[in-house]
This record gives structure tokens, C-alpha cells and sequence, in this order.
């Protein structure tokens, strides 16, 4: 257990982690601004706190220097490994972020080596191309359609219902490499659904695409990481519908499922979408059909969250890293 002061610190950090790379697009923010302002923390403001570390105010060294147990130091920074690598490999800020984040939380030279190599893992595992700054709306992907080429839509409709089940089972693990592995899945599903359509992916174009519908891949990993630090969430990601309805009374990692499925679901549906219209889609259309994708994903998971708890109960730390590496 955190106190109120170890969870504000880590909160901050995480927060750090998710803006190191100095390049976040608008959409990450936004993320990180709508999460900011829907969690509700007993001890302190989750948006206050997103102002100061956004000003200044409070630095990595300040939010390090209040965590003085050796188990809540390394715990913040398995967190920022998890949010620097959640769409790739630490850039250079990233990788200046961390190492710096190493020596404010005094952490021996051998310490989080584990957690490196798994985050490493994770992101070598997945089957997507080096990243690449596009624009999702206008960019042309590194391979074209294949002319003539035939989409089973119903296998794919059933393996995004899969991808939300699971990615909803992981958020119910405590381990912090159960989070660190939802957004690789994620990636890894549009990917397969982009190759379904006869386009070949890579994963500048997959981060953007993602980040544009308004689910930025930072912002869900601050987010998933924040619900086992406070246990609650009010708003989060989500809009005024029925999956903000459910975030506002959802207490805990049960919400997380029930949030992560949806997304899952949503980011799934919107791709199929999407390269099935020859990815020509405005980017406020982009947006409003996440939005509305959101909500079908909060209605359906009522129909599933005893799928998602019983695949839960199978899953081990070890497989993890399989399920990402799996075709």
C-alpha cells in the first residue's frame, strides 16, 4: 500500500514519463489532460498536479526525493519504463529521462534490469515496422492494398471482441508487465487488421492512428498504471455516455477491465473501418466514431466480463510476452 504522499509522487512521475520524449502530439495531451481531470484522489488534485509538473513546478528530483522505501522507488520506475516504451523503444529523451529518473530515485546500476528487458521484449515481440512520423488521415503506408483482395470481416469482428477480452484480463493482474503489454496488443491489432486489408503497417503509422482517434498510447498507459495507484476513476479517457457513466461509479481494477475492453473494442472497430474505407476519414469523424465505438464497447462488456475474469484466472506473468509475440 502507497501512502498519500507515495501515490502523489508516483503519480507525478508517471505524468514526467509520459511527456519526456519533448514530442507528444496535441491528441496525448488532450489524453493526459481528460485523465487528469476525471480521476479523483482523496489526498490530493490529479489536474493540479498534471499543471505543476507541466510548469515546473514539480520536478522528477522532487517527486523522487518523497519516495524513501526501496520497493516504492523501483515501482515508479517499472511505471515509467512501461509509459516511455508503451509504442517503441525509448527515444533519446526517453532514454535521457530514465537514466536520469535512475539517479533521483538512487537505484543501484542492477536494479529495474529486469524490468528493462521485459519492456525490450514486449516491443521487439510485436511484428510492426520501425516508427515513423506520418499522418494517419494523409500518409501513404509502406505497402499499398492489394488489389482484389477479400476481407473476412466476421473473423476480424470476432477477433477485436478477443483482443478486448484479453487486454481486459490483463488489466486485472497486478503485475506492472500485465499493463505494459495492453497497448502492444493493441498495436499488434490494428496491424493485423491493416494486413487483412492488404496494408502493411508500421508503427509511426499505427501510434498516430490511435493517437488521433483520442486514445493516446502514453495517455492509456499513465491511466492504466494510475487506476492500481488511486483505485478509482471518474472520467478518465472516456466521454459522457454510458462508458463515462460506468467510469463515474467504477471503483478499482474491475473498472480497469471494464474501460480497457472498451477501448480495445472501440480502437479495433474503428480500424476496421478505417482501412476498409481506404483509410479516407476526416479526423473529427475519426474522433466522433471512437467516442460512440467507446460506448458500444461499455454496453457489450457487460455481455463479457465473466470471459474476461475467467481468462484472467489462466494467465501468468510468463505468458505475456508469448501473447504479443503470437501471429
Amino acid at each position: 500500500m502507497l501512502t498519500p504522499t507515495e501515490q502523489r509522487a508516483v503519480f507525478a512521475l508517471l505524468l514526467h514519463a509520459a511527456l519526456a520524449d519533448g514530442s507528444k502530439s496535441d491528441s496525448e495531451r488532450a489524453a493526459l489532460k481528460r485523465i487528469t481531470e476525471g480521476f479523483a484522489a482523496d489526498s490530493f488534485n490529479p489536474w493540479t498536479l498534471y499543471q505543476d509538473v507541466l510548469s515546473g513546478r514539480v520536478t522528477v528530483a522532487a517527486a523522487a526525493a518523497d519516495l524513501t522505501r526501496p520497493e516504492t522507488r523501483l515501482l515508479a520506475y517499472e511505471m515509467a519504463v512501461g509509459v516511455c516504451d508503451t509504442d517503441g523503444p525509448p527515444n533519446p529523451a526517453e532514454r535521457s529521462f530514465l537514466h536520469d529518473l535512475r539517479q533521483a530515485l538512487q537505484l543501484p546500476p542492477e536494479t529495474g534490469n529486469e524490468t528493462d528487458r521485459a519492456a525490450e521484449s514486449l516491443v521487439a515481440a510485436l511484428p510492426v515496422a520501425s516508427a515513423t512520423a506520418v499522418s494517419p488521415a494523409t500518409s501513404t503506408p509502406a505497402t499499398s492494398p492489394i488489389p482484389g483482395v477479400v476481407v473476412d470481416t466476421p473473423a476480424l469482428e470476432k477477433s477485436i471482441l478477443n483482443y478486448a477480452i484479453l487486454t481486459g484480463a490483463l488489466e486485472l493482474l497486478p503485475q506492472s508487465l500485465a499493463t505494459m503489454a495492453v497497448v502492444p496488443i493493441q498495436m499488434k491489432m490494428v496491424y493485423g487488421i491493416g494486413k487483412a486489408h492488404g496494408y502493411t503497417l508500421d508503427r509511426g503509422h499505427i501510434r498516430d492512428f490511435i493517437a488521433t482517434a483520442g486514445a493516446g498510447l502514453a495517455a492509456q498507459a499513465v491511466e492504466g498504471y494510475a487506476r492500481k495507484l488511486l483505485g478509482g476513476l471518474v472520467g478518465g479517457l472516456l466521454g459522457k455516455g454510458v462508458m463515462g457513466g460506468l467510469a463515474r461509479h467504477a471503483v478499482g481494477t474491475g473498472s480497469g477491465a471494464a474501460l480497457t475492453f472498451a477501448a480495445t473494442y472501440a480502437i479495433g472497430h474503428l480500424a476496421l473501418r478505417y482501412y476498409a474505407g481506404g483509410r479516407r476519414m476526416e479526423t473529427h469523424v475519426l474522433k466522433d466514431t471512437y467516442r460512440r465505438l467507446l460506448d458500444d464497447g461499455g454496453r457489450l462488456f457487460s455481455q463479457h466480463g465473466a470471459r474476461v475474469e475467467q481468462q484472467a484466472r489462466t494467465l501468468t506473468p510468463s505468458d505475456v510476452l508469448n501473447l504479443v509475440r503470437q501471429p
